[in-house]
């Protein structure tokens, strides 16, 4: 694994601990935003790791890297992606549904009119060109095939960013911002928007607690991968890292009935794999059940 000085803002572990600072998450989320979106981005609520589980035993759930509540606005979901399994990577606008309707059915109230769905945008900021047509914005809206200059407004955007895309005109800020987000350092803080957003990243780095965050992860990820577990030899793959999670919360308290049933029956393997670096990285099981939405 990288060290943490050398990780980027594409890196999950870097990203979450910038998102989850008190001091610097909202600013720093807030930032990002207005140079993707290129407009003014209001207060953020920010909900790092924000977690929707399957519909039942056996259904898929999802894990959301950055989930974003912007004031009297918008939801943004951002997603880091350093993947480069192809078929990761083929299955991408799939996935990008599949986050919109968890999102959509999590955010919908009982009884509210469809005219109160708020508007979602979700972006995956990806170190490889997802289309092959190297453009650093590629932005997906439902559209009508027969008429496409016909307007239909659904309030649903997909937004993929490809760091080294130069196809399209990007706006300079932008640009700037794909390029220190894939290569995080004090060269690429080329504007007075990224000189202070570097300071952040760099806070966060030095901060004690987010360096022991970090080394006590490699240490459960390395034991982990020495018994097996995260390859799901235990009892096959889900169960395996139920059995990793619970391990994790029972050095750190006594883990409540409805904590270890919640856990043992979950088989969507997104879930699984936050719940499982949320384990390593909290003090208590309380903070485990209030950060997993239990």
């Amino acid at each position: 694994m990288k060290k943490l000085e050398e990780m980027n803002l594409v890196d999950d572990f870097l990203a979450y601990s910038l998102t989850v600072h008190k001091t610097y998450g909202e600013e720093a989320c807030r930032y990002i935003l207005q140079c993707i979106l290129q407009r003014r981005i209001r207060h953020l609520t920010v909900m790092p790791q924000k977690t929707w589980y399957g519909e039942g035993p056996g259904k898929h759930g999802i894990r959301l890297d950055i989930y974003l509540d912007e004031e009297d606005g918008e939801i943004f979901d951002m997603e880091p992606d350093r993947n480069h399994i192809s078929e990761d990577m083929g299955a991408l606008p799939r996935r990008a549904r599949f986050y919109h309707a968890k999102i959509d059915a999590g955010i919908f109230a009982a009884g509210e009119g469809y005219e109160k769905l708020r508007n979602v945008i979700v972006i995956f900021i990806t170190t490889y060109d997802p289309f092959g047509r190297d453009r650093m914005l590629y932005t997906i809206r439902n559209g009508c095939v027969e008429a496409p200059d016909l307007p239909y407004e659904d309030g649903a955007r997909t937004i993929f960013l490809y760091t080294k895309g130069t196809e399209g005109n990007p706006p300079e800020d932008l640009r700037l911002l794909a390029r220190y987000m894939e290569h995080s350092i004090a060269e690429n803080a080329q504007s007075e928007g990224l000189a202070r957003l570097h300071k952040m990243v760099s806070e966060v780095k030095a901060d004690r607690e987010v360096g022991l965050a970090y080394m006590k992860s490699v240490e459960i990820e390395q034991m982990i991968r020495a018994e097996g577990i995260v390859e799901g030899k235990a009892e096959g793959k889900a169960e395996g890292k139920a059995e990793s999670i619970l391990m994790l919360l029972g050095e750190k308290g006594p883990v409540p009935a409805r904590i270890r049933q919640a856990v043992q029956t979950q088989q969507g393997m997104d879930v699984l794999n936050a719940w499982l670096l949320l384990a390593a990285r909290v003090e208590n099981v309380a903070q485990f059940e209030e950060q997993a939405g239990l």
